[in-house]
C-alpha cells in the first residue's frame, strides 16, 4: 500500500483543533532548516523542467539520489552505499520513471574510478510501501544483484536478524559494516540503517522532515522501535538523520499541502540527531493516547 493511500486530508481537518493544544517536546536549539550539508539545492519542482533524478555524491563511496516531484509527488530519496565487496541501494523509488539507468551509471563510474570491473549490488528497502519499492522489477533477475523481499520475515532472513524486531544485525559491505535496526510501526518491515563511515542514521519514513504516519494499532510498535533506535544509537555520535522525503518548509511547523506539485522554500533533507530524542520524548508523553504533535521540522501524524 502506498503511504498516501490513507485519507489524510480528512484526518488533517479532524486533528486540526488539537494542534495548539498539543504539548511541544522539541529541543529549543535546531539546525538551520535552509542550510544543507549538500553542495547543490535538491530538485523541488520550483524551476521549471528538471531531471527525473538528481544525484549528489557525499563522499567517494556514498551517493544520495532524489526522484523528481514532477515524476511522482512523493519525490523520495534513495541511498547508494559502496563497500569493497558489495554495494547497497536503499529503496527503488515511487514509479513514474526508470531508475536503474541512473543507478547503473553511478556504479559504472565508481568502478572506473576504482579500476574495477564489477561489484555485487544488494537492493534493500527502508520499508515496503509502494513509493519505495516501485523500481524493484528493474533489478529483479539482474546478474550480480540481490533484491531483498518486502515482508518482515524476508528482511529478517536476509540480514540474519534472529529475533525480529528486537535484535540488531550487522551487514558488511566490505570495510563498511552497517547496523540494521528493525523499526516496525510506520510499516511492518521498516528498518533504520546506521552507517559508521558517514555516521548517518538512515531513518526512512520513521523520522524525516515531514509527516510521520502511524496507524493507531501500530503506535506501540512504533514507539518501541523509536526507543530501540535511540538506545542503540545514543553512544554512536550520529552526524545526521537521513530520511526518505521532505514535506516541511523552512518555516517551523509548516508543511506542504498533500501531493504538492512543487516545494518552494524546502526544508533540508538532513535532521540533527536531537530530533530522534524529541520524537522519543513526544511519544513517551502520549502514553496510550497517540495524538497529532507538530514540531519545528517534523509532524507525528497518527492515522486510524
Amino acid at each position: 500500500m502506498i503511504r498516501r493511500s490513507f485519507c489524510e486530508a480528512g484526518w488533517r481537518m479532524a486533528f486540526a483543533a488539537t494542534i495548539l493544544l498539543t504539548p511541544q517536546w522539541s529541543a529549543t536549539v535546531r539546525a538551520d532548516p535552509a542550510k544543507s550539508v549538500f553542495k547543490e539545492q535538491w530538485i523541488a519542482g520550483t524551476k521549471g523542467p528538471e531531471p527525473e533524478m538528481q544525484v549528489q555524491r557525499y563522499d567517494a563511496d556514498t551517493f544520495v539520489i532524489r526522484q523528481s516531484v514532477q515524476t511522482n509527488p512523493e519525490a523520495p530519496f534513495l541511498y547508494l552505499l559502496f563497500g569493497t565487496d558489495r554495494a547497497l541501494l536503499e529503496d527503488t523509488g515511487a514509479g513514474g520513471l526508470k531508475i536503474r539507468p541512473t543507478i547503473d551509471k553511478i556504479i559504472a563510474e565508481w568502478l572506473a574510478q576504482k579500476g574495477r570491473t564489477s561489484i555485487s549490488l544488494v537492493v534493500a528497502h527502508s520499508h515496503s510501501h509502494g513509493d519505495h519499492i516501485a523500481g524493484d522489477g528493474e533489478f529483479a533477475g539482474a546478474p550480480n544483484v540481490t533484491v531483498v523481499g518486502h515482508a518482515p520475515g524476508e528482511v529478517a532472513a536476509f540480514f540474519n536478524i534472529k529475533n525480529w524486531p528486537t535484535d540488531i544485525a550487522s551487514f558488511d559491505l566490505g570495510g563498511r559494516v552497517l547496523n540494521i535496526i528493525p523499526t516496525p510501526g510506520h510499516e511492518a518491515a521498516a528498518i533504520m540503517i546506521y552507517d559508521p563511515k558517514t555516521h548517518w542514521l538512515l531513518s526512512g519514513d520513521s523520522l524525516y522532515a515531514g509527516r510521520l504516519y502511524v496507524k493507531l494499532e501500530a503506535f506501540h510498535s512504533f514507539r518501541d522501535s523509536i526507543d530501540r533506535a535511540a538506545a542503540f544509537t545514543k553512544p554512536l555520535k550520529i552526524s545526521w538523520l537521513m530520511g526518505t522525503h521532505i514535506e516541511m518548509t523552512t518555516t517551523p511547523r509548516v508543511d506542504y499541502p498533500i501531493h504538492a506539485a512543487s516545494h518552494p522554500k524546502e526544508h533540508v533533507l538532513e535532521l540533527p540527531y536531537s530530533r530522534l530524542t524529541d520524537l522519543q520524548n513526544s511519544l513517551d508523553h502520549m502514553g496510550d493516547m497517540p495524538k497529532l504533535d507538530v514540531h519545528a521540522d517534523f509532524i507525528f501524524y497518527p492515522l486510524p
